[in-house]
């Protein structure tokens, strides 16, 4: 196996990963012939045939298994010695590749990395951006940024905040619609709908002192949690947004809130999720530590933790 160096490990681990060469040619941007060559000068290195390759895709032969779990192992070892050097010499380093919903990335995510960037030079960040869940084995992915608590055994969660949910809309809307007084009135104004998570299109109020849920059908609707957003800012319609992304909006003048005093912003804990392994890389921790106080800052003025104290 003389010849064989961690980048020829990492990207058989990236193939088994993917399924297609295809696929691991576009993430590391090469032509998939270099990819192929590759696969083939490590299998001529091991004596073995590690991938049966058919129309259907590639699978992993017995050998290719075994050097699987060789190539993650010492994968695993690597990143925990470069983690030991960082921890010495105090400065965390290398890539993070983290996965969030365009949302939180877009308004929670993006404006902290100048200041993420000040702090630890050192580190890059890549954000893999999709309001869908992410595979973090089959995408490479550090962190990702979830709400959800359902996770596989060999996962961990940091709490780093928490995410409601309110009502907004423009300046323009207003001056040009009004707003309404009552969740009653909901029905005479244009409302920005959600596409494919159709569970946030039941709005939670409170009325009377009990809890209610007007389904919404939405003049206006998008797939995409930044777009509902971006239409919301647009003038077109009323949208019930996340209020870590809304909030500083408000405060910037760009969004109202609309029936702050019936919406029910039903909080949740927004999470980091890493690879149990992985917690103890120096340039994870600094992500998670610094998210964590960057959520912090504002976190105590949004208006579901004045809700949770109703």
């Amino acid at each position: 196996m003389d010849g064989l160096g961690f980048d020829d490990l990492k990207l058989f681990a990236r193939v088994a990963a993917l399924g297609t060469l295809s696929a691991v040619a576009r993430e590391r941007d090469v032509p998939v012939s270099q990819v192929s060559r590759s696969l083939s000068r490590i299998e001529k290195a091991c004596g073995a045939r590690l991938i049966h390759r058919s129309t259907h895709g590639l699978a992993l032969t017995a050998e290719g298994e075994t050097f699987l779990g060789y190539c993650q192992r010492l994968g695993h070892t690597l990143e925990e010695l470069e983690g030991e050097f960082d921890a010495q010499s105090r400065e965390p380093s290398g890539l993070v590749r983290v996965a969030a919903s365009t949302v939180i990335a877009q308004y929670l995510l993006l404006p902290s990395l100048n200041a993420l960037s000040e702090k630890h030079p050192r580190l890059r960040v890549e954000l893999e951006v999709s309001d869908l869940l992410v595979d973090m084995a089959r995408g490479g992915i550090d962190i990702a940024i979830r709400t959800t608590s359902s996770l596989a055994d060999t996962m961990v969660a940091r709490p780093i905040g928490t995410l409601g949910r309110g009502l907004y809309a423009s300046p323009a809307y207003a001056a040009r619609a009004g707003l309404p007084a009552h969740p009653d009135e909901l029905g005479s104004h244009r409302l920005v709908a959600n596409s494919a998570a159709t569970q946030l299109n039941h709005w939670p109020f409170i009325i009377d002192g009990r809890s209610v849920k007007l389904p919404i059908e939405g003049y206006w609707r998008s797939n995409d949690t930044g777009m509902a957003a971006n239409m919301v800012l647009q003038g077109l319609g009323i949208g019930r947004l996340a209020t870590i992304a809304a909030e500083p909006l408000v405060r910037q003048g760009r969004l109202l809130p609309v029936l702050a005093g019936f919406v029910d912003p039903q909080p949740v804990p927004i999470h980091a999720v890493i690879a149990g392994a992985r917690q103890r890389l120096p340039k994870i921790r600094a992500c998670i530590d610094h998210w964590a106080a960057w959520i912090g800052q504002f976190q105590a003025a949004t208006p579901e933790d004045a809700a949770s104290t109703r």
